[in-house]
C-alpha cells in the first residue's frame, strides 16, 4: 500500500475530520478526500462512516488504524533516535509515573534538568496504569514495580515504605498516639482502599481501618493526603520519600509501616543510545543520590 494515502488515513482517523487533517497536513480537503477515496477503492472496502458531525471508523477502518497507530508509534522511535545528537540533549521526552512520585518527588526536582539541558521538552504523563513502552506510549518510565514488559531496559533506583506522619501542630493539639490502639483517638487521612495504588500502601491502610477508628479522610492521590497532613486535619499514611520536602512534616509510630516497595526506571531497548534517555536517566540516578544523603543527613533513612 501507498504510505503516502496511510499517512493522510492516519491524520482523518485520528482528527476525524477531512478539514483538520487537512490542516494538519497542510493539504486541501479536497486533496485528502481523494486520497481516502482511491486508498477505500484500493482496499475495495469502505473505511469511514460520514456523517454531519464528521467521519466515524468502520470495523475495516478500525482495523487500519491499529496498524497505522503501531506504525507511527515505530517511525517516531526512529526519527527521535536519529534526532539524538552525538554531542546535545534536545527533543521530546514522554516520561511516566504515578501521580504521587511526579508531583510529590519529580516534578519539584525538574529545573536542575532543564538547567542543563535546556533544549529539552519533557512530556510528563503522570498515570497509575501502566504504559506500553515497546508500543511508545512513552519513552521511560519510573514505576512502584519492576515491569514485565519484554525488551525493556531496567534498573532498580530506590525503595520506599508507606509511613504514617502529622503535622506538630496536630501533634500539639490532639496528642501523639503511642500505639495502635490509639488511632480510635484520632483522624486518619489515607488513600481510599479501592483507589488505585501500590499494593504495599493498600495493604496497610487496610490494616489501619480494622482498627477502632472513629473518623477519617480518604482521598485518591497522596498529594491530596499530604496538603491535608500539612493542614493539621490528622494523621496520614505517605510514601516516605515525601519527607527531604516537607521536614516539619513527623513521623508517628515509626514501628508502623508498609513492606519495602520497589522504585524502577524503564525505557525500551531500541533507545539504548538515545541521549535524551541518558541525560534523564543519569539525572534521576543523581537526584536519588542526593535524595538518600539528605535522608541520612535528617536520620530519616
Amino acid at each position: 500500500m501507498d504510505w503516502d494515502k496511510l499517512r493522510i488515513f492516519h491524520a482523518v482517523a485520528d482528527a476525524g475530520s477531512l478539514t483538520h487533517a487537512g490542516d494538519a497536513l497542510h493539504l486541501s480537503q479536497s486533496a485528502v478526500s481523494r486520497q481516502i477515496r482511491s486508498l477505500e477503492e484500493s482496499l475495495n472496502t469502505t473505511l469511514f462512516h460520514r456523517h454531519a458531525r464528521g467521519l466515524i471508523l468502520t470495523e475495516q477502518g478500525e482495523l487500519l488504524f491499529d496498524a497505522t497507530a503501531s506504525m507511527v508509534k515505530r517511525i517516531d522511535a526512529a526519527t527521535a533516535r536519529i534526532r539524538d545528537s552525538e554531542e546535545e540533549v534536545f527533543g521530546e521526552l514522554k516520561v511516566t509515573t504515578t501521580h504521587g512520585f511526579g508531583v510529590l518527588w519529580l516534578a519539584p526536582r525538574l529545573t536542575k534538568l532543564y538547567e542543563k539541558y535546556p533544549d529539552l521538552k519533557v512530556d510528563l504523563m503522570l498515570e497509575e496504569r501502566v504504559l506500553d513502552l515497546p508500543m511508545r506510549e512513552a519513552d521511560v518510565a519510573i514505576r512502584m514495580k519492576e515491569p514485565s514488559q519484554a525488551d525493556l531496559i531496567r534498573k532498580r533506583l530506590m525503595s520506599i515504605r508507606m509511613r504514617m506522619y502529622a503535622s506538630p501542630d496536630y501533634l500539639a493539639e490532639r496528642g501523639e498516639p503511642l500505639s495502635l490502639d490509639d488511632l480510635g483517638k484520632h483522624r486518619l487521612i489515607c488513600q481510599n482502599p479501592a483507589s488505585a495504588q501500590v499494593a504495599a500502601g493498600k495493604l496497610l491502610v487496610q490494616e489501619l481501618l480494622t482498627y477502632d477508628i472513629q473518623t477519617a479522610l480518604t482521598v485518591n492521590n497522596y498529594f491530596g493526603v499530604l496538603q491535608a497532613v500539612v493542614a493539621g486535619l490528622g494523621i496520614g499514611v505517605l510514601p516516605d520519600y515525601i519527607i527531604e520536602d516537607f521536614p516539619k512534616v513527623v513521623r508517628v509510630l515509626p514501628e508502623v509501616e508498609s513492606n519495602e516497595v520497589p522504585v524502577f526506571l524503564a525505557y525500551p531497548e531500541e533507545l539504548r543510545h538515545s541521549k535524551r534517555v541518558a541525560a534523564f536517566r543519569d539525572f534521576v540516578q543523581d537526584e536519588i543520590f542526593a535524595h538518600r544523603r539528605q535522608l541520612r543527613a535528617m536520620g530519616a533513612d
